[in-house]
């Protein structure tokens, strides 16, 4: 008698549950994903508390969302590697375990360098769960319904950030910071119990040799960019530790490039960036990075620094969009599958950059009516984006390019929501010392930081008109 499910073939498990199978296995996989966005977006809330139990300052506490963000990032980069070698059923339940095992001794943490290495350990499992799902959409729906399954799977993955803040808050206000550690373990189990049953044996194993040396040149990049941005912030742009750290991102990304072209199995290909559609995709996704999480950290401190709203009016003037962007992105997914990818990522992206010009326009005088209607109309705009990106970026690539390229994808993504957040704060606290004699000038300071916004969605614009749909090179998509 087996405890555990028998795992067995892909085709096996399709002829079982019919066609709703690819279905379920979205489900699995969407429910991994929303566990690694919890374990991201609901720890900022236990900042005060960890300052308070601790005895430390934010800079030091703030390690536990900067060290998370980068082994995140960094997680992101063996994971077509081990894909290859492991296959993705025993990667997704690896990542699930590792995260379920972390949160646990999180929750348990005595010390603070114990909470910084479990959230660190929490980071690289999140990092390896966040491509899976777009590489799942492309694999399970080759031709038909990659839209519709995106923008599925999209909604579960914004609306967890939307709740993660307040049902964060009620568990530390209950059980304190610790609880904060488990606030994944339900997305977590069920993610790991319906993998056992649903998730298939590999069809093929590739076998090899790990590209130690593109990991740690694209590691030290990563995490040069993260510590200058964090200098950048309490430094200054022209501090010599803000320009060593971008210095060594530039010389370790120019190794790798060097480095890339001469390994025979890198750990990213750079032929990928000889496809017009995708190495124009991987800037769409950047901007889009940077466009999300720029844009909510500028608005709610827009509104109670420079219109002075309570923290309340403007955490409510939000609310509409974020329902919004939830209820756009799976109609934004039918769209895509039913129009050209291209034309609604253009769409969504011109949408955003206009609300944000609006923005800029008339930051000094703007109403709250006014507020929610931008706010919307941008948030509409990334609903559209999400899911079409996906198609238009990655829809005619060869399999054996789809682990790469989902993961060159989400990274960038992830990197453009780090620089996102950094360069709207400096960005505006220089322009704050532009327009220091001028009456209106924190707002004036605020509204260049939205045309900085608009600006990035700009250059996005520009690169989504040149993605160039190729035709199909595309063998039967292989199941996962």
């Amino acid at each position: 008698m087996h405890l555990l499910p028998r795992a067995t073939s892909f085709d096996s498990l399709s002829q079982r549950h019919g066609e709703r199978y690819k279905w379920l296995v979205l489900l699995v996989v969407g429910l991994g994903t929303i566990a690694g966005v919890l374990s991201t977006t609901s720890f900022a809330v236990a900042i005060p508390a960890l300052m308070r139990d601790f005895g430390l300052g934010q800079e030091q506490v703030q390690w536990t969302m900067t060290g998370f963000m980068a082994a995140m990032t960094v997680g992101m980069l063996p994971t077509p590697w081990i894909l290859d070698r492991l296959g993705f059923r025993k990667l997704f339940l690896g990542a699930i375990v590792l995260l379920m095992a972390t949160s646990i001794a999180g929750s348990l943490a005595t010390s603070y360098p114990f909470v910084v290495a479990m959230r660190i350990l929490q980071g690289l499992a999140a990092g390896v769960l966040q491509p899976l799902g777009t590489l799942a959409v492309v694999r399970l729906f080759p031709d038909k319904g990659q839209g519709r399954a995106s923008g599925a799977l999209g909604f579960g993955i914004v609306l967890a950030p939307a709740v993660a803040p307040s049902l964060g808050g009620l568990l530390l206000d209950h059980f304190g910071w610790p609880a904060i550690f488990l606030i994944n373990l339900p997305a977590c189990l069920l993610a790991g119990a319906l993998g056992l049953y649903l998730l298939p044996l590999p069809r093929e194993i590739v076998r090899r040799n790990f590209d130690w040396l593109g990991v740690a040149l694209l590691t030290v990049s990563t995490l040069a960019i993260v510590e200058g941005i964090a200098s950048l912030q309490h430094s200054g742009p022209a501090a010599g530790w803000t320009l060593l750290q971008f210095g060594f991102a530039a010389l370790a990304v120019g190794a790798f490039v060097l480095h890339a072209r001469r390994a025979r199995h890198p750990i990213i290909s750079l032929g990928l960036f000889r496809r017009r559609s995708f190495s124009m995709g991987t800037v769409v996704s950047f901007a889009y990075g940077f466009g999300l999480f720029g844009s909510s950290y500028l608005i709610p401190v827009f509104l109670q620094h420079a219109q002075h709203f309570s923290a309340t009016a403007a955490g409510t003037a939000l609310l509409p969009s974020g329902i919004v962007l939830a209820l756009t992105i799976p109609l934004a997914g039918r769209m895509a599958d039913r129009h050209s990818p291209q034309g609604v990522t253009i769409a969504g992206l011109a949408l955003f950059c206009l609300s944000f010009v609006f923005f800029s326009v008339v930051a000094a005088h703007i109403s709250y009516p006014e507020i929610i209607t931008a706010t919307v109309l941008g948030r509409i705009g990334l609903g559209l984006v999400l899911p079409a990106l996906s198609l238009a970026t990655l829809k005619h690539l060869e399999p054996h390019h789809l682990g790469q390229s989902s993961v060159v994808v989400s990274y960038m993504r992830q990197l453009g929501g780090v620089l996102g957040i950094a360069m709207a704060a400096v960005f505006v606290s220089w322009r704050e010392t532009v327009h220091a004699g001028a009456a209106d000038g924190v707002a004036a300071a605020y509204a260049d930081g939205f045309m900085l916004v608009a600006g990035v969605f700009l250059v996005a614009l520009a690169a989504a008109c040149l993605m160039k749909a190729q035709p199909p090179h595309r063998e039967d998509v292989r199941p996962l």
